[in-house]
Order: structure tokens, then sequence, then C-alpha cells
């Protein structure tokens, strides 16, 4: 009987993670989902799946759950490392959850003898920073890091990190992330159904986007072929506008009419500042915020995914029209839209 691969997916419970982990189960490995004692299981109820618990707030703790997590012996082919934050109500926690995790978990691995063939980080565009605003070139991965984002920052400590600690690890940066049950992207969609369509600034802007199910598999793809110590920028190849995306969403809903309402970046910069502290009162991270208020600002998110496509044939197979009448679909039937 043929041995099934062992995946380690830690952050399954995420938007992200529970896909991730579905085209694992479709692939026939042997998966285990890493997840918080407090993480929501509600897309992971497959009976082959493993769960193991960690807390990474007692970094000592990491080594000895990893060791009792598996038969005595064996290792993980393969860890895709999807843990981490996105919005916090204090700017120390991106570094704590998006560095300090990782660093203490790589470092659990290596003290009990558990590299895997493959560690791939889900890392993020917004560790580049800031791209071409003048002649729009896209991201390539040769380009210079120069996040101005805090997000941004812990991303690249922990690509950094990563790149140092001798694990076989391919990082991606990831552009938007969109599709079912995502909350994000849920919010545009909840305005254009009410008539409404914001956007930021006045010059040109253009946007790509990555389907989150393209994203799982090209993850699989890429620890099968793609050689270790790579980076590799991942995002649907096509760019678009507001405009597009409007009409796209409008279409979806079967919205006639979209009031499109452009806010100027000083008045986007002051509500951010404003809508951050209002989620601190509440104790509750704001999904507009300072940090958020410089990727909205960002006029170039386009991407080259050419050394994706090289190395591991990364071809997305869900464009942004069929991915957002997916995406409304299931919003529908959940019932978070009408």
């Amino acid at each position: 009987m043929t041995r099934k691969k062992k995946v380690l997916i830690v952050g399954a419970g995420g938007f992200a993670g529970g896909f991730i982990v579905q085209e694992a189960l479709r692939r026939g490995f042997d998966v285990y989902a890493g997840v918080r004692r407090s993480t929501s299981r509600k897309y992971l109820t497959d009976p082959a799946i493993h769960f193991v618990v960690f807390d990474f707030d007692n970094p000592d703790s990491l080594p000895g759950t990893l060791v009792s997590a598996l038969p005595d012996g064996e290792r993980w082919d393969y860890i895709v490392y999807n843990l981490g934050a996105t919005k916090c109500l204090n700017f120390m926690t991106f570094s704590k959850v998006n560095y300090g995790y990782l660093r203490s978990f790589t470092e659990a691995l290596r003290k009990r003898g558990l590299e895997p063939d493959r560690f791939l980080f889900i890392s993020s565009l917004s560790a580049l920073g800031p791209g071409d605003e003048k002649g729009y070139a896209p991201f390539t991965e040769s380009k210079i890091p120069t996040p101005d984002t805090r997000y941004g920052s812990s991303k690249l400590k922990a690509e950094l990190w990563l790149q140092e600690s001798g694990l076989r690890y391919i990082i991606f940066r990831a552009t938007g992330l969109y599709g079912p049950r995502d909350h994000d992207y849920f919010l545009m969609f909840k305005s254009i159904s009410k008539g409404f369509d914001f956007s930021v600034g006045f010059r040109r802007q253009v946007l790509s986007f990555l389907y989150v199910e393209d994203l799982a598999r090209a993850i699989f793809d890429a620890l099968a072929n793609a050689p270790a110590g790579e980076i590799y920028n991942v995002a649907e190849p096509q760019t678009y506008t507001q405009k597009e995306f409007r009409s796209m969403t409008a279409k979806a809903l079967g919205k006639r009419f979209v009031i499109p309402m452009r806010m100027p970046l000083w008045a986007v910069k002051a509500v951010s500042a404003v809508a951050e502290k209002w989620g601190v009162a509440r104790m509750k991270p704001s999904t507009l915020n300072r940090d958020k208020y410089h990727i909205l600002r960002q006029r170039n998110w386009g991407v080259d995914v050419s050394k994706a496509e090289r190395d591991f044939g990364f071809h997305p197979q869900v464009n942004l029209e069929e991915g957002i009448r997916r995406s409304i679909e299931w919003y529908r039937k959940a019932g978070w839209l009408k």
C-alpha cells in the first residue's frame, strides 16, 4: 500500500486555511490541521482531518505538541504556514503574530528534527511596499522590499527569518485574496448591493486579485514542483480598475445602477484614524485603520507571475468575473447577502 504524504496546514481555521485543507484532502494527502484552541472548526468537518492544537503564546509547549501529533518516528512531508494577523488593536501584535509565532514554530521544528521536505509560507505583496506608480510596471520578485505598513514589515521580517532558518522554504507573496467566506471583500460586495461603490484617490489605480481556490491549487503545485529557497508573487495575471470591479459585481448582483463615490486621500486618512481609535475603544480591530490607509492609497498592484508560471505551472483557473459570481452565490446561500 502506497504511503500517503503527510501535510500540516498551520492556520487551517482562517479564511484561506479551510480551502487549503480541502485541496489537500482532494489530492489525497494525510491532512493535519494546525489550529488554536479558540479557532472555529465550522469549515473543517471532514472526519479524515487530524487536528493539532497549538498554543503559540506558550512557545515552550510547541516542540511537545509537534511530536505528540505524529506517529512515532514520522514527520510531515510538507508544511503550509498560513497563520497570520491582518488587522490588530495594537500594531505590535503584527510583529508578535506574523514574525514571533513563525520563529517559535520553526525553532520547535528544528529542535525536534521535524524539518519537512518543503515549508511553504504565505506572505503578502505588502512586504514589498509601494510599486511603480509612474510607469505602472508590475511587481517582480527582484524588487527590493520597502514596506510602508506595519503589516508588510512584519511579513518581511518573517520572510527574512525563514531565509536564515535552514528550512527548505518556499514563499508566496499573495495579492488580495477573495472568495466565499471572506469578510473583507464582502464589505465591498455589500456596499455595491446597496447601490454605492466607494473608491480612494483620483489618480489611476490598477488592482490585482486571486481567487482563494486558485491559491490552494498553487500551493500544492509549488510543493510538488518548485525548487526550495524561492519566492513567488501569486496573483491573477490580469489587472483591473475599480470601475471594472464595480461593473462585474453589479452584474453578479443584478444591480442596474450603482453610484460611484470617490473619496480624496486626505479624507480617507482622517476616517482611518478615527475608525482605528473607535476600534480600540470597542476592543475590536477595525478593518479601516492607519495601516490599511497606506494599502488603499497605493496606485499599482499589478503583478508579474512569469516566474511562478515557469517554475511550477501557475495558471489561475478563475478570473475575477467568475470569482465574483461564485462568491456572491455563496454569500446569498449563506444568508450574508439578500
